[in-house]
């Protein structure tokens, strides 16, 4: 049952409160160690459910020798969606892939957003599509991320595999 529909049963309410509470809680925890968001500036706007928004102002020291943004900082914008988003289950997740398209260029004083959202999630692997906009809502880059979640190590550090 759909969460507001129907008049009985709420537990997908609550299922929906649970996995929203899951992607917020597992968001704060990342952002209190991502020093390169904080680096950047980067804020992370909305999360839930295999979704994230992140926002960034391009400063004179993000731009390269045509004077435009540098590709790579767009990148880190959109890389940075995607992680909030595939990590908003719990479970330790990295990029495996990611392929990026640019479309426009973003200039000094530009306010990026970042959209990232999930395609397909099955067993460990994830897809993820971000769309990198000028606060204006044009579309700049899009990114298509593959992601896996990591295998706790039976010592109870993370290794990847």
């Amino acid at each position: 049952m759909a969460a507001g529909h129907g008049d009985s049963d709420h537990g997908d309410d609550d299922a929906d409160r649970g996995a929203m509470d899951r992607a917020l809680r597992s968001a704060a925890r990342m952002y209190a160690d991502d020093r390169a968001a904080k680096a950047l500036g980067i804020s992370i706007d909305e999360v839930a459910p295999g979704r994230a928004t992140a926002r960034m102002r391009l400063t004179s020291d993000m731009t390269n020798g045509h004077r435009i943004a540098h590709g790579g900082y767009i990148f880190l914008l959109a890389d940075t969606a995607f992680a909030y988003a595939c990590n908003s289950y719990g479970p330790v997740t990295v990029a495996q892939s990611c392929q990026i398209t640019y479309l426009r260029p973003a200039r000094e004083g530009d306010e990026l957003i970042a959209t990232a959202a999930e395609r397909v999630r099955m067993d460990r692997n994830g897809i993820y599509d971000v769309s990198v906009r000028r606060a204006d809502g044009e579309v700049l880059a899009e990114l298509r991320g593959h992601s896996r979640t990591v295998r706790p190590h039976p010592g109870g550090a993370d290794k990847t595999g």
